[in-house]
């Protein structure tokens, strides 16, 4: 594909998982999921103060993907917001997206959200570093 991996780690490519969950710093965080799970190393709702805001996050890792739901209660994350949770939640060398998908496959259960996905086992495609 034209990519260079010198200097990358496997994570860039999605071998793996997001960071664990199951940490001190995650876990006053942490709070119960809407369905009544508490969440593991590898899922979870938590609260995540941001400058002068409570980001409302909900991570999981499963099906193959990472998947990361941000959220505010009157408004839509900004990126300065959403950069901050893929450093907090994903590797330094990781890769994370953002999709906009077909009308036809548009899924919105809350006017306020925006995801991070990651696979586990593709590498997500890139441009050319000069383009970006």
């Amino acid at each position: 594909m034209g990519v260079s991996t010198i200097g990358q780690t496997s994570h860039a490519y999605g071998c793996g998982n997001m960071k664990n969950l199951d940490t001190e710093q995650f876990n006053q965080m942490r709070v119960r999921h809407y369905s009544g799970h508490l969440g593991d190393a590898r899922c979870g709702a938590f609260v995540v103060p941001y400058q002068a805001h409570i980001l409302r996050v909900i991570a999981a890792s499963d099906g193959g993907w990472d998947h990361i739901s941000v959220s505010l209660e009157f408004r839509v994350p900004t990126w300065e917001e959403m950069e901050y949770v893929k450093r907090l939640f994903f590797r330094d060398t990781e890769y994370a997206m953002q999709l906009h998908v077909p009308s036809a496959s548009h899924i919105n259960c809350h006017p306020n959200v925006l995801h991070l996905w990651r696979p586990h086992k593709q590498m997500i495609p890139r441009p050319p570093s000069w383009m970006v």
